[in-house]
């Protein structure tokens, strides 16, 4: 066998992690913030043992990495390049597959069909105090890092902390990625409510990874 040939057949070592929707789904939640094999298996609707098997062959690849904690082993994504890799994925597999277009037009665009707002246009907007930034991730995710002045208004609190909001301003909701259903959700329901609002483009993975600034503080009690 060639050189070229082994190096081939390790790089496909990359592409059989990865064909399994749910370790993709794993790594979409660690692209928020390091977490336990529990907090894991719980957001992604798994067993513990399987959660476990699935990261286990993924830091095998070299995709994710863990350390312990007491009991607890918590995992984290490798390192930067592997959100790209994700993102990679995505774009690839909407602009190839037919199937992928169908399901975001089937389930997405039908429910905002509107220009999203682009990492450029919230960062002069929220620069000039034009906006109201909110993140609809759940708590957890929120604390490991989110977009500097940003609300934490998950999904389930929206109808409650409505009249937190300024009906004067528009309001930008953001969560985990470009497919994550709980932005559109927010933006449909504050849409009914009368506020004028749009999605932020990119989730905050993406974000990070443009180098855009990040904060760890903690919200504040609600």
């Amino acid at each position: 066998m060639s050189f070229k040939q082994q190096l081939n057949d390790q790089f496909a070592r990359l592409g059989k992690v990865l064909s399994n929707g749910r370790r993709l789904e794993l790594l979409e939640h660690l692209a928020q913030g390091e977490r336990s094999v529990d907090g894991l298996a719980r957001v992604a609707g798994l067993s513990v043992a399987n959660a476990s098997q699935h990261l286990r062959r993924m830091q095998q690849a070299g995709l994710v990495v863990a350390r312990r904690e007491g009991k607890q082993v918590i995992y984290a994504i490798a390192a930067d390049d592997v959100v790209e890799l994700l993102d990679v994925f995505r774009r690839v597999g909407e602009r190839h597959l037919a199937e992928v277009r169908q399901m975001v037009d089937a389930h997405l665009h039908e429910k905002d069909a509107l220009e999203p707002v682009s990492a450029e246009e919230l960062v002069e907007r929220c620069r000039k105090g034009l906006v109201t930034l909110i993140d609809v991730r759940p708590e957890e995710e929120y604390e490991a890092g989110h977009i500097p002045g940003a609300m934490n208004v998950t999904i389930e609190d929206l109808e409650r902390r409505m009249a937190e909001l300024d009906p004067e301003r528009e309001v930008i909701a953001y969560c985990r990625g470009p497919y994550c259903t709980f932005s559109f959700e927010a933006v449909a329901r504050l849409r009914e409510a009368g506020f004028r609002t749009r999605r932020l483009e990119p989730g905050f993975p993406e974000w990070k990874l443009a180098g855009l600034p990040i904060s760890t503080e903690e919200k504040a009690a609600s």
